[in-house]
């Protein structure tokens, strides 16, 4: 994943087009103040809209929607992992011919793209949609095996506006295909940051505190200690990156000058950021302390990048700056407040809304999700018991483990027999 921030006066590729060797002019501090301030700009937007969308995904019931949580294992490993696919896309890039494997990268973002911003852009677009507007409902299931055995590969429930989304976002995927425009390339880069900050999710504040020092090393290393990746940046045709050209004053829409934000200086402080957002809500207090100083502190850390790489002219590691500013300000709130112990504690993936019931164990069932969802409702509710009708029943069932109660019992009930045997005699 492509974390850095690229200065365009060491000459950066366009976006979308071959690595250029020559030194463009220099841009005007118009120009350099407009890139950096929409840089910064685009990189709040998903931010701010993926962790409140977040919220109501950890609240959502469609299965289709669940967020992926990220254990603190997963946040260990994530840097070797992305240290390798790192490595081993320069030396693609290093072997093969650039042209097809951007040809190829194209297409897979090409279909990721237009999923990513079809779902973005449908709470949205569902205010636009009249009343009457015949929305009818769909799922697409794919399963394997049969009888017991049969597993869900595939299930997703969408309706008639979420094709409609799809439409529209469609045209912009053919025009990222044929033009590689950088607005286009935003539009999807923009779209994968929200969903990444919605969908992934960390269980606690600890894992995130992991995840965000691995990646703080993988950053500083990948791009101080070698070229690899400023060099995938500017070769790797695909909206992993925001770009925004510092030349837009003078030539417009067809400005080639770009900087550049990698998506992994969004998601990653993004999915923290969302956390702390969570664990605000969790208190139960109405405000979203944290919340805010962790977004000041990324607005902090993110300014300070842009204004160290402007004066070194050299592409700068975002997350050097990013991690100790989005971890050390909240952390500084908590023992402010003596909150620090609550916010180690508090864990994301324990959630559960009031009136959804918590099961410790989860019956096996075979079927559709609505026969699951019976069976559970009835391993909730449990089996009625009837009400006995014989009155001796009734004094054994509420005295099981007393026997001499229960030969007491019988011995009356024939002494009072005897005696009414006897009346009738006489």
């Amino acid at each position: 994943m492509d974390s850095a921030l690229s200065d365009p006066h060491n000459g950066s590729a366009e976006a979308g087009g071959p690595t250029n060797s020559t030194t463009r002019p220099p841009s005007t501090p118009e120009g350099i103040a407009l890139a950096y301030g929409s840089l910064l700009l685009m990189a709040l937007l998903p931010i701010f809209f993926g962790a409140l969308r977040s919220v109501r995904c950890a609240r959502g019931k469609n299965a289709s929607d669940m967020p992926e949580t990220i254990t603190s294992r997963d946040a260990a490993r994530f840097p070797i992992i992305a240290s390798c696919t790192l490595l081993g896309l320069y030396l693609f890039f290093k072997i093969f011919s650039q042209e097809y494997i951007n040809l190829l990268l194209s297409m897979y973002f090409f279909v990721l793209g237009i999923l990513a911003l079809s779902h973005t852009i449908s709470p949205f677009m569902n205010k636009f949609f009249p009343a009457s507007f015949p929305n009818r409902q769909y799922q697409l299931l794919f399963t394997q095996g049969s009888g017991e055995n049969k597993e869900e590969i595939i299930n997703y429930e969408f309706d008639t506006k979420d094709l409609v989304c799809l439409g529209l976002s469609s045209i912009v995927g053919v025009w990222y295909l044929l033009r590689k425009h950088w607005i286009a390339n935003n539009l999807f880069g923009l779209a994968f940051s929200l969903n990444g900050v919605e969908l992934l999710h960390l269980n606690n504040v600890s894992t995130g505190c992991i995840l965000l020092g691995g990646l703080f090393i993988y950053d500083v290393f990948w791009v101080f200690g070698t070229n690899v990746m400023v060099t995938v940046a500017k070769s790797f045709e695909a909206p992993i990156k925001l770009v925004f050209p510092q030349d837009l004053l003078e030539k417009g829409l067809e400005a080639n000058n770009f900087a550049m934000l990698g998506l992994g200086d969004v998601v990653i402080p993004g999915i923290f950021i969302a956390l702390l957002l969570r664990f605000d809500i969790s208190l139960k207090k109405n405000t979203h302390t944290y919340f805010y100083t962790s977004f000041a502190a990324y607005i902090f850390g993110l300014g300070l990048t842009i204004f160290i790489m402007h004066i070194f002219k050299h592409a700068q590691p975002a997350l050097l700056y990013l991690v100790p500013a989005c971890i050390g300000f909240p952390v500084l709130v908590a023992l402010a407040k003596g909150e620090v112990t609550e916010m180690f504690s508090y864990e994301s993936s324990a959630e559960i809304l009031p009136h959804t019931p918590r099961l410790t164990h989860f019956p096996t069932v075979s079927g559709s999700p609505a026969s699951l969802a019976d069976s559970m409702q009835q391993k909730l509710a449990g089996p009625r018991r009837r009400r006995p009708q014989n009155p001796s029943a009734i004094y054994e069932e509420s005295n099981p483990k007393d026997p001499a109660a229960v030969t007491e019992s019988k011995e009356g009930t024939e002494a009072s027999a005897s005696k009414g045997l006897e009346k009738k005699e006489k």
